[in-house]
């Protein structure tokens, strides 16, 4: 999965409404709607484990598809690491050591930041679209609001780890709820929107939490303190050179 967001990655386009009986299009409005052509997001990530807790805030820009950028800003000791995202590419940075590495495909599947999300899930958010075949299962109304319940199977060449994702959608354009199954079937992790909210001229996630499902006591939740989406971004953004030396 190619980018969410989070959130963070979470963390994509606006389309112009649902047809009920399709689900691609239901998937990739979601995952447009969130991005927009391009946005700024400030939020702060805390990883909760049982004997410890650490919090981050972040800065993050996007820019259509294949743009994004992530820098931490506090705590003191880990700001300036930062995730650049360019055209399915992927690099980190790291000023203790000053300097940059492209993250290979060996370690995609593991942990960004040291959270439970993936590096996969921050930069392949998109692959569940054309990767994917997609099933609308059911739609229901909940407290007046349509939600499409959406399975998203990987195509037999699908580079993923996953046997199939289970998604509720609901109608404006928001990931309620999004399970990830392994090839046996098995329910593995979960990610679950804990609050909604209008930012940025939208509706939005304002708060989600991701765990696997047997360490429940162990997650990572990322919460949104402000976007702003169409915005300007500077030409040099998502470059090398202004993920080790910050110009924004």
């Amino acid at each position: 999965m190619k980018k969410p967001m989070l959130l963070l990655t979470l963390l994509l386009c606006s389309a112009n409404g649902l047809a009920d009986d399709d689900a691609r299009g239901i998937v990739r409005a979601a995952i447009d709607h969130w991005r927009g052509l391009s946005s700024y997001t400030e939020m702060t990530m805390v990883i909760h484990r049982p004997d410890w807790e650490r919090t981050m805030t972040m800065r993050a820009w996007t820019q259509g598809q294949d743009q994004s950028l992530v820098r931490i800003i506090e705590p003191r000791k880990d700001r300036g690491n930062g995730t650049l995202i360019d055209d399915n590419n992927m690099w980190s940075y790291s000023p203790k050591v000053n300097r940059v590495i492209k993250v290979p495909s060996s370690m995609m599947n593991q942990s960004w930041m040291g959270s439970d999300f993936s590096n996969k899930d921050i930069a392949k958010v998109d692959d569940i679209v054309d990767e994917y075949e997609h099933t609308l299962l059911s739609t229901e109304v909940v407290d007046g609001e349509t939600v499409y319940e959406v399975q998203s199977v990987p195509n037999e060449d699908a580079a993923v780890v996953w046997g199939k994702e289970v998604m509720l959608i609901s109608e404006n354009h928001i990931v309620l709820e999004h399970d990830f199954y392994d090839q046996d079937g098995e329910l593995v992790q979960q990610l679950r929107t804990l609050e909604v909210a209008e930012m940025g001229g939208r509706v939005v996630a304002k708060r989600q939490r991701m765990n696997d499902v047997a360490t429940p006591d162990e997650w990572t939740e990322v919460k949104v303190n402000s976007v702003d989406y169409e915005v300007q971004i500077a030409d040099n953004m998502f470059t090398l050179s202004n993920l080790r030396n910050p110009r924004d």
